[in-house]
C-alpha cells in the first residue's frame, strides 16, 4: 500500500505535514532537512521543487525559490539527492511543482525517478483536473504516484465530488484563493468552508493548507480535516537558523503549543 495511503489508515487525526524548498538555504541540505524532520516526529513531507514563476506561493516561498535556483537546484539534482533517503526514511514524501519543469523532465519520467527513489505523491499546483484525467492520471497509477488535487472556497461542491470520485491519497484543501503565507487566525469565511466540505463526507480525508503557523490556525485545520500542511512559518524558521532543521521545527512545535489570547 502506498505509504500516503497507509498513513491515514493508521494516524487520522492531527497530522502534520511540513512543506519546504529543496536547495532552500543551502543546496545541498535536502535530506538532512528530511531525516530531521522525521526525527521530530513530522508525519508527512513536501519538498518544493523551486520554479521561477511559482504563482501560487507567497512573498516567503517565492524567496526560497529564487534562493534555490541561484545555488544550483534542479530536478535532476533534486533526485540524485533523495536517491539513497528510503535507507532510514519512512514516513511519506511528495514532491510539489509546477508543470513546466516537470513536463520538460518527462511525465512518464518523473515518475519513474519518483518511484525508484520512494516519492509517494506529487502536488503540481497549475496542473487542470481535467488534463490530469485525461493524460496523466494512468502515467502516475502505473507507478503508484499519487497525484494531490487542491480545491479551494471558490471550487464548486460538484466538481470537489468530482476531484474525490477520481484521485487517491487525501485532498489538499488550501484555506482561501490567496497565495501562501502565514496568518494569525481563521475567519468564519474559512471555517464555514471548512465546515461545508466536512458535510460532504468525502472518500478521501483532506489536509488544510495555506496560512497556518500557529495554535489557533493548527486546531482550526484539523477540527475540520485530518491536519495540517505548513509551509511558509517552517521555511521562514528554516532560513532564520541557517538550515538548521531539527531547530527550526522544534520553534515551529512550540508555535503550535502556545496558548494565545
Amino acid at each position: 500500500m502506498n505509504r500516503i495511503n497507509q498513513l491515514f489508515q493508521h494516524n487520522p487525526h492531527h497530522l502534520l505535514s511540513i512543506y519546504f524548498c529543496a536547495g532552500c538555504p543551502t543546496l545541498d541540505g535536502t535530506a538532512d532537512v528530511i531525516r530531521a524532520l522525521e526525527r521530530n516526529g513530522v508525519n508527512m513531507i513536501e519538498i518544493g521543487i523551486p520554479f521561477s514563476d511559482p504563482m501560487a506561493d507567497g512573498v516567503v516561498i517565492q524567496d526560497a525559490a529564487t534562493r534555490a535556483l541561484r545555488n544550483g537546484m534542479s530536478l535532476r539534482l533534486l533526485f540524485q539527492q533523495l536517491g539513497e533517503i528510503r535507507r532510514d526514511v519512512k514516513i511519506p514524501l511528495i514532491l510539489m511543482g509546477y508543470l513546466n519543469p516537470i513536463m520538460q523532465f518527462g511525465f512518464e519520467a518523473f515518475c519513474q525517478r519518483c518511484q525508484a527513489c520512494g516519492i509517494d505523491g506529487v502536488i503540481i499546483p497549475d496542473l487542470p483536473f481535467r488534463d490530469y484525467e485525461q493524460d496523466y492520471k494512468a502515467i502516475a497509477d502505473r507507478y503508484d504516484i499519487r497525484v494531490i488535487m487542491l480545491i479551494t472556497p471558490e471550487t464548486s461542491l460538484e466538481r470537489v465530488r468530482e476531484i474525490d470520485a477520481h484521485t487517491d491519497g487525501f485532498i489538499y484543501m488550501v484555506s482561501s484563493a490567496a497565495t501562501t503565507g502565514a496568518q494569525k487566525d481563521f475567519d468564519a469565511a474559512k471555517q464555514a468552508y471548512f465546515q461545508r466540505i466536512e458535510e460532504l463526507q468525502l472518500r478521501n480525508p483532506r489536509m488544510v493548507g495555506f496560512g497556518i503557523s500557529n495554535r489557533q490556525t493548527f486546531e482550526a485545520a484539523c477540527a475540520h480535516s485530518s491536519g495540517a500542511i505548513i509551509g511558509s512559518r517552517f521555511v521562514t524558521l528554516l532560513n532564520q537558523t541557517e538550515g538548521d532543521a531539527d531547530k527550526a521545527i522544534r520553534l515551529l512545535k512550540g508555535d503550535l503549543e502556545q496558548k494565545t489570547d
